[in-house]
């Protein structure tokens, strides 16, 4: 009976300590985890020779394992769709996610194939311990030319705080995105949009996207 119970204790113990650990990792401060991940993502880019090379699939794979898992895009689509997204249906909102999810993805990973030697410098963090909407503000320093604005706005949900716009050079992708998606559903509807971003998704995909036209 006593080595039960003290088998008993011990699992006790044990899932006691695994569950605190699930805990602290789900209370990880905003400031300090996107500080983790950046660097995590600036030391692999710098060190994976395929990246530097341009390779494609393992950018994508590194946004997935790195990145993806801290952005809430469904909240990000919403918001860029506005008032939109309360006509679409449930379908509709899961297939727009999707696309404009696909879009980011393709469109900034590029971004991560450049990295050399630049580094990140975060700006004091200013929020209080209630506050569940913050944003993290840093800047990207640079060998050659000025520091480049990168801020982050976080919303803490039930799994931990997750990233839902990104400030680049004073300019928030929520918004920038807002009225290309109000005119195109304006145009089309919100099936319309889901097939332009598609189509654009597809492009990207094959390295088939056309440069834009100057006007």
């Amino acid at each position: 009976m006593k080595n039960l119970n003290r088998f008993l204790v011990t699992v006790f113990a044990l899932a006691t300590l695994a569950f605190a650990a699930t805990a602290q990792a789900a209370e990880e401060a905003p400031d300090a985890m996107v500080k983790r991940i950046s660097q995590e993502v600036l030391e692999i880019a710098r060190a994976d020779r395929e990246i530097q090379g341009g390779d494609q699939k393992r950018v994508l794979a590194l946004v997935e394992e790195k990145i993806l898992p801290y952005v809430d895009f469904q909240r990000m689509t919403a918001l860029a769709a506005g008032r939109h997204w309360r006509e679409a249906t449930p379908e509709q909102q899961k297939q727009l996610t999707v696309e404009f999810r696909n879009l980011l993805v393709h469109t900034y990973s590029g971004a991560i194939s450049q990295v050399r030697d630049q580094k990140l410098d975060f700006r004091p963090f200013r929020a209080a311990a209630a506050d569940t909407d913050v944003e993290v503000r840093s800047q990207v320093l640079q060998a050659r030319g000025e520091p480049i604005q990168l801020n982050y706005r976080l919303k803490k949900t039930d799994a931990g705080w997750k990233i839902y716009d990104i400030n680049v050079l004073g300019a928030w992708l929520v918004q920038t995105y807002k009225g290309n998606f109000s005119a195109e559903i304006s145009k089309s509807g919100i099936d319309g949009l889901i097939k332009v971003l598609s189509e654009k998704n597809k492009q990207l995909a094959t390295g088939a996207a056309k440069p834009a036209k100057s006007s």
